[in-house]
């Protein structure tokens, strides 16, 4: 039995494409970052159905279960289903159907479930984090993403709620850390967008509630780290299984396939009976059956998620050594002995992705124009990829005058969040 609910109590929730952290300012006045997974403060957002024994596991769990070859359902990256019709629709789950809604739901119930834990109380309070932009160029689709955001933790078990710019979260934490006045851009590469504020900081003004006076820009862009998982997946794995092959006649396998066997949240339909089907009569397209076999294997084995789980392997690792980087295919092939892997090294990274980071470091140009501002004192990266190298490389590059300063990746967003609650930002934040 938990004690009675300390209504001062307000959970930040990072809510991640990728990952989610949550973080509370405590009665003391201390931050503290709740290790969600483990000693971790990140979580994978992630879950599995075992079917064997009908249980739901999260995070870290749910990913080795999956990977070790447990029989069931993996689900990632629900949150760039935030906004479309999928949400509302059912996905099969080992004998049963459920919305992928009520999937979220399930998230934000363990995660709260966890966060109760580790504090020994209630907690009903939240202060979520959002994107600038859920949607780009889409008001109405946008304003539904955050609507089914709140529906969803107001399921689990919140009933107070408030959100916030995960870019501002970010700032709100950053502040807690520079000595006097400072402009900086704040920039948040999360798992499914890339998101931008200019803002003036100053710790005499952290416990301020409305800081809006202070918040010169924001722009955001809908491309992150699983934008470029796919991308380099396309690059240097699907050519392995037929994609750009060209086939009978000289034209191409047709890609519908390979693009969604490399989308973290559209994986799943690769594995319908009509995506199957349609799989299958390609083998007429195909002048190398190898090919063709390999990418059966791969859906009927239903191999997506590892396959793009090694691709983000393979990227954190390429980007912090700067060396090449493997992405072992093994389980693709036929027989013992036979090996197959793929490689990622960094001029074929810094190659795939430039054009999508060109767009991202365009829009952080962007955010600095619309602030008035000549430049900024600091750029503060946050977000988990953040730390890749040729992003990283590419702001240097485009604000040499500005200190580039490397905060908390998973954890910055969530802190400010609750900074944010300590101090009341449910008059002020975005409801």
């Amino acid at each position: 039995m938990l004690p009675e609910e300390d209504s001062a109590l307000t959970l930040g929730i990072d809510f991640g494409t990728s990952n989610s952290a949550a973080a509370v300012v405590d009665a003391a006045g201390e931050l503290q970052v709740i290790p969600l997974d483990g000693e971790r403060a990140e979580m994978p957002t992630a879950l599995f159905f075992a079917s064997e024994t009908s249980t739901v596991l999260y995070g870290s769990e749910a990913m080795q279960a999956y990977l070790g070859g447990v029989e069931g359902r993996l689900l990632r990256s629900l949150k760039s289903l935030l906004g479309s019709r999928l949400m509302d629709e059912y996905t099969a789950v080992g004998d049963r159907s459920i919305r992928f809604f009520d999937i979220v739901v399930l998230f934000f119930k363990e995660l709260k479930r966890r966060c109760e834990s580790h504090m020994g109380a209630p907690i009903q309070q939240a202060v979520i984090g959002r994107p600038v932009h859920f949607v780009d160029d889409d008001l109405s689709r946008d304003q539904l993403a955050q609507d089914t955001l709140e529906r969803a933790a107001r399921e689990a078990g919140f009933g107070q709620i408030a959100f916030q710019l995960e870019p501002i979260a970010a700032a709100l934490d950053y502040e807690q850390r520079v000595a006097g006045e400072t402009s900086a851009l704040v920039v948040d590469i999360g798992g499914g967008t890339s998101d931008f504020t200019v803002i003036r900081l100053n710790p005499a003004r952290s416990s301020v509630a409305n800081r809006s006076c202070d918040i010169l820009a924001t722009t955001g862009v809908h491309l992150g780290g699983t934008d470029f998982d796919r991308m380099l997946d396309l690059s240097s794995v699907m050519p392995l299984l037929g994609y750009n092959h060209l086939g009978r006649g000289n034209r191409p396998v047709p890609n519908s396939v390979f693009f969604e066997l490399s989308t973290w949240h559209l994986i799943h339909q690769s594995y319908t009976r009509k995506a199957l089907h349609f799989a299958k009569e390609l083998w007429a397209d195909f002048t190398d059956p190898v090919l063709h076999r390999r990418l059966m294997h791969a859906l009927e084995g239903q191999h997506g998620h590892r396959m793009l789980t090694g691709v983000e392997a393979a990227k954190i690792a390429c980007s912090v050594a700067g060396e090449k980087a493997l992405v072992n295919l093994d389980f693709l092939c036929n027989g013992a002995g036979n090996h197959l892997d793929a490689r990622i090294t960094p001029h074929s990274m810094g190659e795939t992705l430039r054009p999508a980071l060109d767009e991202v470091v365009q829009c952080a140009q962007s955010c600095v124009l619309r602030s008035g501002l000549p430049k900024v004192d600091a750029v503060y990266l946050t977000g988990g990829s953040s730390a890749l190298r040729p992003l990283i490389d590419a702001l240097g590059a485009a604000m040499p005058d500005a200190t580039l300063v490397e905060g908390n990746r998973f954890g910055g967003v969530a802190a400010g969040l609750a900074y944010a609650g300590a101090h009341g930002c449910f008059q002020h934040a975005l409801h």
